[in-house]
């Protein structure tokens, strides 16, 4: 068929963004008919656009408090007929219904007047029907009709008509009818959610009152998710990949997805691993702290007076695993800190932090490769639901979000832990959080002087972090992710001279492992929860 001029176009939008200057190019260059609806009509009024009311084209008033307007056959019918098939076209004249050219709908601002806290009914009263319906009847005659629903797009469409005579192109129809059956995925997707979280929540609560357990995983579940970009590619040049970002994400504020790329090469595969390893393990901290992160494991974590004390410490773990790897500060990064990572000759595939500042970004302007993220702020540890993936299948759990409290601990020894001990107790559980298990973490002075993880038996771990941490063993504390099952794991903690250890017990050789404590004079703290991380 050939590209048919845009004679009649219908026009019914919430964001208003350029729609006059759009209406009037198509009235006036082109003598399109504009009809449309409510709100649209009277903003182009008001510019002096001649606009067709949708009551004229219905006989139809707006109904229901606008409910109904564009529910009828002689919009649907303009929109759907096939304009080389004679029965339609038929039947349109025995009914009097014109063809209608294009239409321009952006849908009601759902997800928008969700996050404002509106009360349900106000939500509900928010879900556009007349718009999806009319994207979707206009999307699916895509051989003769266009259909827009983005104002970006508004002056390409002007540019292409401007080339083709008032006329739009097929490719440009079908590009734009794809963008619809997205678009409308998306808001349906964003309404499910929102409605099954609230559905989920009341049965939740009816469950509970019943003395039950509710889950709270929702069934089905629905995940939209938009393309940020390809990515070079993934854990190995033969595989490709991308990113998305998830578009309902809570958090979404201050979050990697969401962060703003100051300056460098584009991101990876694997620099968004590490990023999130970082980025989750430094979010653990109240304090000034510094995290670097090699292949999704912490080599050094501390916590200072400020951040770049912080950094100091966190590179002189391990220096070596240092270099190459990723860094997450959860305070603003300065100069001085720039100024430290370039004393020690360090390269660093990415840094990210809560901000910079300017004098910060101009050191950078030197290593034009180094990603340089900033998130504008700091999300509370943990995050919402965690989802991975397995073949043919997602697994999804709640995200670590555990609160580390003295106060829920206890003390399975003969000896207590010192203030001073019970401190850095809890800052190597936070640091294990973030290691691959069988994690065992070394601690001393705010500092994680040995890693061990990954492992399959914690023996090699505590061997591996003990090694690491060589003569800052002597008079350190130790964290275990998970109980000790033997005690020979334990053992070599104590012959490297840890003072005290933290574990979540539970096991069924607790008492072992306490006896061998006891012998040795060392303090253990059970936390009752373990944090296990695949």
């Amino acid at each position: 068929m050939d590209n048919p001029k845009v004679k009649r176009v219908l026009i019914s939008v919430t964001d208003k963004t350029g729609v006059a200057e759009f209406a009037s190019a198509l009235n006036k260059e082109f003598g399109a008919e504009i009809i449309s609806t409510g709100g649209t009509a009277r903003a182009l009024a008001e510019q002096g656009i001649a606009v067709t009311a949708i009551e004229a084209v219905t006989e139809f008033p707006e109904m229901m408090d606008g409910r109904v307007k564009t529910l009828h056959p002689r919009v649907h019918g303009g929109l759907l007929a096939k304009r080389d098939n004679a029965g339609h076209m038929g039947q349109a004249a025995e009914h009097g219904i014109a063809m209608i050219d294009m239409v321009v709908v952006n849908l009601y601002a759902f997800t928008k007047t969700v996050e404002s806290g509106a009360d349900f009914a106000t939500c509900i009263e928010n879900i556009d029907i007349g718009g999806p319906s009319m994207l979707r009847s206009a999307a699916k005659n895509f051989e003769s009709v266009a259909v827009v629903t983005d104002p970006a797009s508004y002056d390409t469409i002007l540019a292409e008509m401007r080339l083709n005579e008032g006329a739009t192109t097929l490719a440009t129809r079908r590009a734009l009818a794809l963008k619809v059956f997205q678009t409308t995925n998306a808001y349906d997707g964003s309404i499910a959610r929102w409605l099954e979280e609230k559905l989920a929540g009341e049965d939740a609560a009816a469950t509970e009152a019943n003395g039950e357990t509710a889950s709270t995983f929702v069934d089905p579940l629905s995940l939209s998710l938009t393309k940020v970009q390809d990515l070079r590619y993934g854990e190995n040049p033969h595989q490709s990949a991308a990113f998305y970002r998830r578009d309902d994400y809570a958090l979404a504020d201050f979050s990697l997805a969401y962060a703003k790329k100051l300056q460098g090469k584009e991101l990876s595969y694997n620099n968004y691993l590490d990023l999130d390893a970082a980025w989750t393990a430094v979010r653990e901290f109240v304090e000034p702290a510094c995290v670097i992160v090699k292949h999704l494991t912490p080599c050094g974590v501390c916590v200072a007076e400020n951040v770049t004390q912080a950094y100091k410490s966190a590179h002189e773990c391990d220096p070596v695993s240092a270099f190459g790897g990723v860094m997450a500060f959860n305070r603003k990064v300065d100069a001085s800190v720039v100024t430290e990572i370039f004393n020690n000759g360090q390269f660093v595939e990415a840094i990210i932090a809560p901000e910079f500042d300017a004098d910060a970004l101009t050191l950078y302007e030197e290593k034009p490769n180094t990603r340089v993220l900033s998130t504008g702020g700091i999300n509370a540890p943990g995050g919402e639901v965690e989802y991975r993936s397995v073949e043919g299948g997602v697994l999804c759990m709640d995200a670590d979000t555990a609160q580390e409290s003295p106060v829920e601990f206890s003390v399975a020894t003969k000896r207590q832990p010192t203030e001073e001990e019970m401190e850095q107790l809890i800052f190597a559980w936070k640091v294990c959080k973030s290691v691959k298990s069988n994690a065992i973490v070394l601690a001393k002075g705010g500092i994680s002087v040995g890693v061990g993880g990954g492992q399959p038996n914690r023996v090699n771990s505590a061997k591996i972090a003990v090694s690491q941490a060589g003569d800052e063993a002597q008079g350190s504390v130790a964290a275990s992710d998970a109980f000790f099952p033997f005690r020979d794991g334990f053992d070599v903690l104590a012959q490297a001279g840890v003072s005290a250890v933290i574990q979540p017990g539970g096991s069924m050789r607790d008492a072992e492992v306490i006896e061998a404590a006891d012998e040795q004079g060392i303090a253990m703290v059970f936390t009752g929860h373990r944090h296990f991380r695949h």
